[in-house]
């Protein structure tokens, strides 16, 4: 029985911790392209990379998987020997039955968070399959209005009251949560930009935003997950990673 987009995304991304190198030779096109720096283009390339990280002893704790047309998104949490535990976000994108193209952003994760819920935990259950299309056009407008366009007094209008979930390490819980960080950040000189969205994909009650911006300076992608409830953002999610510069990336596919 032919696997779903799913079960062949979380096969590939397990593979790497199981040593099993038949899903990405089955599910990963021989013209596979990768937007992070560390490998070429091509399965070949991607294999070559598998047998470099079977030294590492990875782990994999894969949390939730969403699902829009051809593309895959994993929520996860990496743990290696050569580093600490690392939430992260696959985006994999499908044709013909096989990955063709993928996506990863990933951070470390802080234990110690402001608002005391960890970076990666709370609900994974997909609902509410029949309001995706608006659940997405619900975080395009958020991410244009106030993320890039600045325009912060609409924020309200996207929240409901101060019931909302924050698993930023750096941010409380509550609308006030996140305005009050936002503040104090820039006060240290750590403000965030937005500048460009590349990505808006969702799933039922779950919805992503993939952008590019600055943080502390730093050319950074930023991935948001929302979990959207009655219409208003009820939980979030996200990762934030320094964009390295081109001269040090193995191919010449970009962040998106």
């Amino acid at each position: 029985m032919e696997k779903t987009k799913k079960e062949k995304a979380i096969a590939v991304l397990k593979s790497f911790e199981t040593g099993d190198r038949r899903a990405i030779q089955e599910w990963v096109a021989g013209e596979y392209v990768p937007h992070y720096p560390t490998i070429p283009n091509g399965k070949y390339a991607l294999l070559e990379f598998f047998d470099q990280l079977q030294q590492m002893e990875i782990k994999l704790n894969i949390v939730r998987a969403i699902e829009d047309g051809d593309f895959i998104i994993l929520h996860s949490e990496y743990t290696a020997e050569f580093t600490g535990p690392l939430i992260v976000f696959d985006i994999f994108r499908f044709e013909d039955g096989k990955i063709v193209e993928h996506w990863s952003n990933s951070q470390e994760e802080i234990k110690e968070t402001v608002s005391g819920h960890p970076m990666i935990d709370g609900p994974t259950e997909i609902t509410d399959l029949d309001k995706t299309e608006v659940n997405k056009a619900l975080l395009k407008k958020l991410v244009e209005d106030v993320f890039i366009g600045g325009d912060y007094d609409k924020m309200s209008s996207f929240f409901g009251d101060d019931h909302y979930i924050q698993h930023n390490p750096r941010f409380a819980d509550g609308l006030s949560g996140l305005l009050k960080g936002l503040e104090e950040m820039a006060k240290q000189g750590k403000e965030m930009k937005f500048t460009k969205n590349s990505m808006i994909l969702g799933e039922g009650n779950f919805v992503l935003a993939a952008s590019v911006g600055e943080f502390g300076g730093e050319h950074v992608a930023f991935y948001d997950l929302f979990r959207v409830e009655n219409g208003k953002m009820a939980e979030h999610w996200d990762v934030i990673e320094t964009i390295l510069p081109p001269d040090q990336w193995k191919n010449k596919n970009g962040k998106f």
